[in-house]
């Protein structure tokens, strides 16, 4: 094994030959610089994507479970008596309470009113005291539905923050002011929004909706149809189990043969976070190529110096030095150029997410250390394992010869 004081002085040789040649050396360690830089960018840029995609649509419900009647081709009267019933909604919360944080009925209609100056159709939706908390939303003024409001069947509603801006010019305008809604008047006790927008895929629509209770919702319609129901299961694990039991409870309680679809975000989740892992997967082997014709360029540029030097090397070896002195010096040349350009790489790559996270506060862009760690030691494997030819054929050289090499 080498002793520290040989490794210093072929580590010092190294350096002086490498510092003699700065330019060659410099572009030489770009690829490496390029490539570890990349490996950290593409590392950091996965994860960033894959976290704001998951939280994304982790939004739109925490462990939110779906349900409602999937009528297919049956006629009206069979589907009037199947659909998802109020009385269903609270056979849910009895058999499921304690694996439930909430559930919440949902009646869909619309009704005309004068949205910019004429009439149009908006969305009423008719829910309960726990519909803002399974659908996530964010209130922006005033307060969500109480019990009471359900259970009295009073006459207040709630706004989508787009429809109380176009109604009143402004969602802060629209507390208190009173609408009409199926020709009743409803007072406005609450504005909202999506935490994540739906984008017009849910039942709020793209251009707003409005919330009254269910209890006075139910009277305007001719038939009771809950569309969707809406869960959240306390414990993520339980999901799939929850809307299993689910299924179980509608189809225990309405006829034979009739079908409900009962959902949740899991399978969306799972595809989304595979298809952040093969995008991750396939940035890091472009970023590993990069980094394989990194050390190619640092083999051929080192067996480009052998032979420059090889007179060097000729007179070194008659001076004493061994040929493993004389391996271990184009060795740690090799491992030099090709480490310092990966932490050059690794400083570059930290620096961009550094800077964007003080340019902006809206996405948290996280530093990955398992990448940094990557980076730093496949630069060493790199520089190891393309130095290691030059080094040899170096030390391989017949004294004799190379003295006479022109």
């Amino acid at each position: 094994m080498p002793k520290p004081q040989f490794i210093l002085e072929a580590f010092r040789f190294s350096y002086q030959a490498l510092q003699a040649n700065r330019v060659r050396t410099l572009l030489t360690a770009l690829g490496l610089l390029i490539g570890n830089a990349s490996v950290i960018l593409v590392v950091t840029i996965s994860i960033t994507s894959r976290d704001l995609i998951l939280d994304k649509i982790r939004g739109i419900g925490s462990n939110l479970v779906s349900a409602y009647y999937d009528a297919g081709t049956q006629d009206a009267t069979k589907a009037d008596a199947d659909y998802v019933k109020l009385a269903d909604v609270e056979a849910v919360r009895q058999q499921l309470g304690p694996r439930l944080v909430a559930a919440s009925a949902v009646i869909n209609s619309t009704d005309r009113m004068v949205v910019d100056g004429r009439e149009q159709d908006v969305r009423v939706i008719g829910t309960d005291e726990f519909y803002a908390q399974v659908r996530n939303l964010q209130l922006v003024g005033g307060r969500f539905f109480d019990p009471s409001d359900v259970e009295l069947r009073q006459k207040v509603a709630m706004l989508d923050n787009k429809l109380a801006a176009t109604l009143f010019g402004g969602a802060d305008k629209g507390l208190g002011q009173v609408i009409k809604i199926h020709g009743l008047q409803f007072t406005i006790v609450g504005i909202f929004r999506e935490r994540t927008s739906t984008f017009g895929q849910s039942e709020l629509g793209d251009n707003g909706a409005s919330l009254i209770p269910f209890t006075v919702q139910r009277y305007f319609e001719a038939v009771e149809r809950v569309d969707p129901m809406y869960l959240q299961v306390r414990v993520a694990e339980d999901v799939p189990a929850v809307t299993q039991a689910v299924a179980g409870i509608l189809a225990a309680r309405h006829r034979p043969g009739a079908r409900y679809t009962v959902q949740n975000l899991t399978s969306i989740l799972e595809t989304a976070s595979t298809i952040a892992t093969v995008l991750t997967i396939v940035l890091m082997l472009v970023s590993a190529i990069a980094l394989l014709i990194s050390g190619i360029g640092i083999m051929n540029i080192m067996l480009v110096t052998v032979t420059e030097r090889t007179r060097e090397i000729g007179l070194r070896m008659s001076l004493g030095a061994s040929r493993q002195a004389v391996l271990l010096q184009f060795l740690l040349e090799a491992v030099l150029i090709s480490v310092g350009g990966g932490l050059l790489g690794i400083l570059a790559g930290i620096s961009i997410p550094l800077a964007a996270n003080l340019a902006q506060d809206e996405v948290k862009i996280p530093i990955s250390a398992l990448s940094i760690a990557v980076a730093f030691g496949v630069s060493f494997v790199v520089g190891v394992l393309f130095g290691l030819l030059p080094a040899n054929r170096a030390a391989r050289l017949n004294p004799t010869e190379a003295l006479r090499y022109e």
